[in-house]
């Protein structure tokens, strides 16, 4: 396929790039004021759920995010919960603090279950989330496979959960895994499409951070990280003690859906490993160079 004029490459980048969101822990509300005046009033910012995290603090978390002029997304963690009384008090103390018109719910890292919830998709047709005033929810989508869930079960989580908020009048949004190659990614997104779902879809990237750290993250997380696959990035192996920046997979993206009329929308969420600073500079410097 002939590559398209530089300038529609721009403009894609900054469709691609504009409306982007972050990522962030229940521990991060110092780094998101020192990054608070790099980021776009409005900007999606999620908060993570994980298991060395008390209820207190995601709730404190998405409340500084939203009295700084942030839209909260706050993680649900199906299998970190241990009973549906814990997720309504989760949902009660968000509602409190006006945080809960956006949702990410995700199965979780435990092998068991804590309590009810097998996965994201029993939360979501228990009907409690519009009850707390959710009106979006989050689902996550794997563009390179989960290393425990077939691709069978993943295409049917990602169509049940999506007709399932369609039933409840929920708007959907898919969250993908962080990648480093756009191949996996762009061949996903056309077969999302080709079954039917229309979505918003946000492709998951890490912010600028350090090699030897973004490869620790691949590895946990099964993503795929050979020589290859990271030289596409844009970083070489043999140079572990630098720094990488997502500009090479932007670009790439950026251009590969251009190309691609049926891709419907997609945008950025950066997995901010280097710092919520860091990743918000490069997006802003990354907009400027496009102008």
């Amino acid at each position: 396929m002939a590559r398209i004029s530089p300038a529609a490459d721009q403009a894609a980048a900054l469709e691609l790039i504009n409306g982007f969101s972050l990522e962030m822990t229940g521990k991060d509300v110092p780094g998101l004021e020192e990054a608070r005046p790099a980021i776009p009033l409005g900007t999606k910012i999620n908060v993570t759920f994980l298991g060395n995290e008390d209820l207190e603090m995601r709730v404190a978390a998405a409340k500084a995010v939203r009295e700084m002029g942030f839209v909260p997304v706050p993680h649900i963690s199906a299998r970190r919960l241990a009973s549906q009384a814990q997720l309504e008090e989760f949902l009660t103390a968000l509602q409190e603090v006006g945080a809960t018109e956006h949702v990410f719910v995700v199965g979780g890292d435990p092998a068991t279950p804590e309590g009810p919830y097998e996965d994201s998709f029993d939360v979501i047709r228990s009907g409690l989330l519009p009850k707390y005033g959710v009106k979006e929810v989050s689902i996550a989508g794997y563009p390179e496979g989960h290393p425990d869930i077939s691709s069978e079960k993943l295409w049917r989580a990602l169509e049940d959960k999506t007709a399932s908020l369609k039933e409840q009048g929920l708007d959907a949004v898919i969250l993908t895994q962080f990648a480093f190659d756009t191949e996996p990614v762009i061949n996903w997104v056309r077969a999302v499409r080709g079954r039917g779902i229309t979505a918003p879809i946000r492709i998951g990237t890490p912010g600028p951070a350090g090699i030897k750290r973004l490869l620790g993250f691949a590895r946990r997380f099964g993503i795929g990280a050979n020589a290859m696959i990271v030289k596409k990035y844009g970083f070489s192996l043999t140079n572990l003690m630098g720094t990488a920046g997502p500009d090479t997979f932007v670009d790439d993206l950026s251009a590969l859906l251009a190309q691609d009329p049926t891709s419907g929308k997609v945008g950025l969420h950066f997995y901010t490993f280097g710092g919520l600073l860091a990743t918000s500079e490069w997006a802003n410097d990354f907009v400027a160079a496009q102008s």
